[in-house]
């Protein structure tokens, strides 16, 4: 039986390039298009794919969470996240039970590869993310108390961490060696899971589970 596929992804181009890809193959076939995080969940109860081809910048919830809200209806659908970043949005997608992140611009033997994998329950990742998720092992840095908030990545965490040090965006930025968009994007999303308004609110709430508490550091 072929793989049943569906393709989540708001750029029309690429999702038809993608779809001209498997249609070619015999062994995949595409079984739904979704343009944004919400109609990735709602298609995914009523088709029921085999895997998700999953972008992580969508309309609504964006590629992570709806990863995880149609991993915790159906944990037996496989989600390959394809995407333009190469950054650390790769350690989110493992912890919300993607199977493998590659990137938009592989070649197309080595998009089929990775789908015919994640399909068979294997993890795969592109060359260039698997160098930069070696690196992040290798640069850990010793293992930390849990976080007190279990909804949080553990880069989210790093970032509320020294949210309530005081660092401000750009500090943080520089510290953990990303761009200031990514920075601002995953700020949002922290104030969002933790229900708060606004940047003195997420310091308080952070510190009163124990965060920042060991550190002079300042912005």
């Amino acid at each position: 039986m072929p793989i049943r596929i569906l393709i989540a992804d708001d750029h029309p181009v690429f999702r038809f390039g993608l779809r001209a890809l498997l249609s070619a193959e015999p062994d995949t076939e595409v079984v739904g298009e979704a343009t944004g995080g919400t109609e990735a969940v709602t298609l995914a109860d009523s088709l029921n794919p085999d895997l998700i081809l999953m972008d992580l910048n969508m309309p609504g919830i964006n590629g992570i969470e709806a990863t995880r809200q149609i991993l915790q209806r159906d944990p037996t659908i496989g989600i390959l996240i394809i995407t333009m970043f190469e950054d650390d949005s790769v350690l989110a997608a493992i912890r919300a039970g993607a199977r493998g992140y590659i990137l938009k611009g592989a070649e197309g033997d080595e998009t089929l590869r990775a789908i015919r994998a994640a399909a068979n329950g294997e993890s795969i990742f592109s060359p260039a993310i698997a160098r930069r998720l070696a690196q992040f092992i290798a640069a850990a840095p010793a293992a930390q108390m849990p976080l007190p908030f279990p909804e949080l990545t553990d880069r989210e965490g790093d970032i509320l961490r020294l949210i309530a040090q005081g660092l401000t965006n750009t500090a943080i930025a520089e510290r953990l060696s990303l761009s200031p968009k990514t920075v601002r994007n995953q700020v949002s999303i922290i104030f969002s899971k933790l229900e708060v308004a606004d940047r003195a609110e997420a310091i308080i709430k952070a510190r009163e589970a124990g965060l920042g508490k060991d550190s002079n550091a300042a912005p």
